[in-house]
């Protein structure tokens, strides 16, 4: 059967059981995506955020996944309702990368940066371990979650393509 191809748009979140299925964001620039996998009941789920934090008590923005501090909860309770066990979820992180520099621009524009921090500050609050990612940088990356398998592979523009596994060791660019 041919793999089933879920895209997940900024500010999207995916999650699937159905193990043809592959869930990618492409073109991940300051971004992140945050995935998640149970390998026991072969239950995955994405993130793809743009921003680090929400605005708080503006009273007009629902929670969303366009925020990685709102998509990150998200992402939890919506992979355990489809099957997936707290114990066993494996937490991989893409992305993040400094699209925008120039001479006299501030760091504070370093959304990816800001991104990434915000996921493992976030991740780690909630008692989840990051076991690989590919992160930071000046690239935009694309990357895959098999359902299936539990495979992701990430894309780096003009660095070719690597696999994040739990044997892997962190890779920040």
């Amino acid at each position: 059967m041919p793999d089933n191809v879920l895209s997940v748009s900024i500010g999207e979140l995916v999650v699937s059981n159905n193990q043809d299925d592959v869930l990618v964001a492409y073109g991940l620039g300051s971004c992140v995506a945050v995935c998640m996998y149970d390998p026991t009941a072969k239950v995955a789920g994405m993130i793809h955020s743009l921003l680090p934090k929400s605005a708080k008590n503006n009273g007009f923005e629902k929670q969303t996944a366009k925020f990685v501090d709102q998509g990150v909860p998200l992402l939890v309770d919506s992979i355990l309702k489809a099957g997936a066990q707290r114990q066993r979820l494996n937490v991989y992180l893409a992305g993040g990368a400094q699209m925008l520099s120039a001479p006299g621009f501030s760091n504070s524009l370093n959304i990816g940066a800001r991104n990434i921090s915000t996921a493992e500050e976030i991740l780690r609050a909630t008692g989840f371990r990051i076991l690989a990612q590919s992160t930071g940088g000046n690239s935009g990356r694309t990357v895959k979650l098999f359902v299936g398998s539990g495979k992701i592979t990430v894309k780096t523009l003009g660095q070719g393509e690597v696999t994040l596994s739990p044997e892997l060791s962190f890779s920040k660019v």
